[in-house]
């Protein structure tokens, strides 16, 4: 049987110092493309790129699509001015993922986001986010980890009769965290289905897919150390045959 083909969006990283001070890099984290190869797939690096044409063709040429981390989101994109804590933008990564979304919907391909790209998932369906966590009352878990990709921080509440739930088949798990953005409503259509003990929704899922799913974490991060989290990714794959 062929294995299916997983595209990963990239992004832009720009040179701030050696030979080429400015330069633009196409880029993803490698261990995207571990998590894929691991679980059954091949991975692809869909560059970052402004021609919508071209990101249609691109999707044409994929089975199934993960929306990777980076930047924050651009507020304008879910109707607000730039608040003081926002982060680093790039609003030219919010469109690219915005049209990879809406070409996976017309291919009807299986969609997994994590943290940025679980975000851009709830904003691009008309939800919106908090811009720092702080922005939301009561919050009090620490939410940036900071160091240490592979190991889990903090604990997530599974939601009873979610896909996540079914799929981990626990009532809690442990994750990960390196974020500062948290989804604020939740797109109309889905369930948040992983939430904090402080409250936050660390997990969305479409309600009417076969598989379109975003999480807050860092799957890839924990691949190596973590087994559980290749559910994630092997259910994807799966959902692409």
């Amino acid at each position: 049987m062929k294995k299916p083909i997983v595209g990963i969006s990239g992004s832009i990283i720009i040179d701030g110092s050696g030979n080429f001070p400015g330069y633009r890099r196409s880029y993803v984290n490698e261990d995207y493309v571990k998590s894929v190869i691991k679980n059954g797939g091949i991975p692809y690096i869909i560059p970052m790129n402004s021609d919508e044409s071209v990101v249609k063709e691109q999707i044409s040429h994929v089975d199934a699509l993960i929306l990777s981390g980076g930047h924050d989101v651009t507020p304008r994109f879910y109707g607000e001015e730039p608040h003081k804590s926002l982060g680093g933008i790039l609003p030219e990564r919010d469109i690219f993922d915005f049209n990879l979304i809406k070409y996976a919907m017309e291919k009807d391909i299986p969609v997994l986001g994590v943290c940025r790209g679980y975000q851009i998932m709830n904003v691009y369906f008309g939800g919106s986010l908090y811009q720092d966590v702080g922005l939301k009352k009561d919050t009090y878990v620490k939410h940036n980890q900071v160091n240490f990709p592979t190991m889990t921080s903090h604990s997530v509440d599974l939601v009873d009769g979610s896909k996540l739930k079914e799929l981990f088949k626990e009532d809690t798990i442990m994750v990960n965290s390196f974020h500062h953005q948290i989804v604020n409503r939740v797109a109309e259509g889905f369930l948040a289905s992983a939430i904090s003990k402080d409250g936050v929704v660390e997990a969305i899922e479409k309600k009417d897919h076969k598989f379109m799913l975003g999480v807050q974490w860092h799957p890839e991060m924990l691949h190596q150390t973590e087994e559980k989290m290749n559910l994630l990714f092997a259910t994807l794959i799966k959902s692409a045959m």
